[in-house]
């Protein structure tokens, strides 16, 4: 993702903040200086804001984290205006783990709330007439920080906790349906909760607070997507490498020059090949590195093509495949049966094959 900076990493995860996240801290300037407010108030609330997203990043590595538990891998967490996002390689098919890694997020914030209330005298602050608890919560002091960060990750637990999908409380209710009534059914109920509390938010954003109408975008095609995706899978189940791949393609070999790969590239449709010298996969060779290195039609095959890669087994569920090219740079994979070349399969030749069993189903 462009326009990111690097924070670190933690247990091979990395953790990034995009360049929009600056226009969450713009926005809490503007809001304090609207008040009224002094430099003290605005740095008060500007370090609110990091800490709480500070509390974000634990949330997220609690997912993370369980989900290492069953070897799911998390490639980054990204930090956005709207919170955090972490890149799971793919949720748990079993509901009872998905379940663990749903509640590991707001099960951080819990930990989080409880440790904050026996460091503030949560009592003073309900004692108080409203006039007296309103000048005191003014004042950026430390008991103040700390209770404003209490309150926050309380509404981060009861947020997240909502039964609408994708947020937590939504991969919760699907974990818990998936147990008797199947994934995919589990995921459409899960998803209709989540796109009609996507229009309530936006409605309630555009009376109210704009914000709100970020937020429901972002639910309403979340859920849409993981929809999607599950109904997609599902369609997939029992289906192997050998059923979606190209079968008529075209080889190069080692010798063959830039301008002969330009050539094919520009006759036809095909846009990544395989390299093939005595049966053997010697490498493959992608359009970006082809156009790249266009301007020098002498360079040979074997100077550009790509050296690491993977092949798969005729056999292998196509499920996987789409792991496989999740977790890959590139989505062309060459098909074998035992050390024999019978084709490649890619991202478009597998979205074909989606829509064919879709028409069909």
């Amino acid at each position: 993702m462009k326009g990111v900076l690097k924070l670190g990493n933690v247990s091979g995860i990395k953790i990034e903040v995009h360049w929009t996240f600056t226009l969450l801290l713009v926005w809490v300037v503007f809001l304090d200086i609207q008040r009224g407010g002094t430099f003290q108030t605005t740095l008060f609330n500007m370090a609110l804001i990091l800490v709480l997203f500070a509390c974000v990043i634990l949330h997220e590595l609690g997912h993370a984290l369980t989900a290492k538990k069953f070897n799911i891998k998390t490639k980054k967490i990204t930090l956005l205006p709207i919170g955090g996002v972490a890149s799971l390689e793919k949720m748990p098919d079993k509901p009872g783990e998905e379940l663990l890694v749903a509640l590991a997020g707001p099960a951080v914030n819990v930990i989080i709330a409880v440790l904050l209330s026996l460091a503030i005298p949560l009592r003073s602050y309900f004692n108080f007439d409203n006039v007296v608890i309103d000048e005191m919560l003014f004042q950026p002091s430390l008991p103040n920080f700390l209770f404003y960060l209490f309150i926050a990750n309380v509404m981060l637990v009861v947020f997240n906790m909502i039964p609408a999908f994708p947020m937590d409380g939504g991969r919760v209710l699907r974990a818990l349906l998936s147990f008797k009534l199947g994934r995919v059914k589990a995921t459409a109920i899960a998803a209709t909760l989540g796109q009609a509390m996507a229009l309530i938010f936006f409605v309630l954003g555009l009376l109210f607070n704009p914000f709100l109408v970020l937020i429901a975008f972002f639910i309403f095609f979340g859920a849409y997507g993981e929809n999607q995706m599950v109904k997609q899978t599902s369609l997939l189940e029992g289906h192997v490498a050998r059923e979606a791949m190209l079968t008529h393609i075209t080889l190069l070999a080692p010798e063959n020059t830039i301008k002969e790969v330009v050539d094919i590239l520009l006759a036809g449709t095909e846009k990544d090949f395989v390299v093939l010298q005595d049966g053997q996969i010697m490498g493959l060779v992608f359009q970006k590195n082809i156009i790249k290195n266009a301007g020098n039609p002498s360079l040979l095959v074997r100077d550009i093509m790509h050296r690491d890669f993977k092949t798969i087994d005729e056999s292998t569920e196509i499920v996987k495949v789409l792991e496989l090219i999740s977790k890959e740079k590139h989505s062309f994979i060459p098909v074998t049966s035992g050390n024999k070349l019978l084709g490649a399969i890619d991202m478009v030749n597998i979205s074909e094959f989606i829509l064919l069993k879709t028409s069909s189903a």
